[in-house]
């Protein structure tokens, strides 16, 4: 077997991971701004903060370990680089919708193309292993 199995979904791995760095020190630094050092002190922009990030955390890694089953399995450049780029631009919109201005259009673009990655890489995992 190649050493080099997986040569696409690494790349928006790795994307997804420089972008909750941002995320993470928004929140890390408000914090220390407000001397806020647990829970949200009922600040309305930590807990704009806190949601973009958890949001990210709980969507992520189960999008991109579809995206990584979907290679392991043969997919072409296309479905991988297709449903990447939909995780990674989604995620951003959504965090974009939920901390910043474009709520009501950033938000639901951004959820939308990640509830894709949901929906298009099982089905796909499916029909390649049924």
């Amino acid at each position: 077997p190649s050493m080099n199995l997986l040569t696409i979904s690494p790349i928006y791995l790795a994307l997804l991971g420089i972008l909750f760095i941002p995320f993470t020190m928004r929140v890390g630094a408000y914090r220390m701004k407000n001397k806020v050092n647990l829970g949200d002190g009922g600040d309305p922009e930590l807990i704009k903060r806190i949601r973009g990030q958890g949001n990210f955390v709980e969507t992520v890694p189960l999008a991109i370990l579809l995206i990584v089953v979907m290679e392991v399995l043969g997919a072409g450049d296309m479905w991988l680089h297709g449903l990447g780029t939909a995780l990674v631009a989604g995620r951003f919109l959504h965090y974009l919708g939920v901390t910043a201005r474009g709520q009501f259009v950033c938000r639901p673009i951004g959820m939308f193309a990640t509830l894709a990655v949901y929906l298009v890489a099982p089905v796909w995992i499916l029909v390649a292993v049924l």
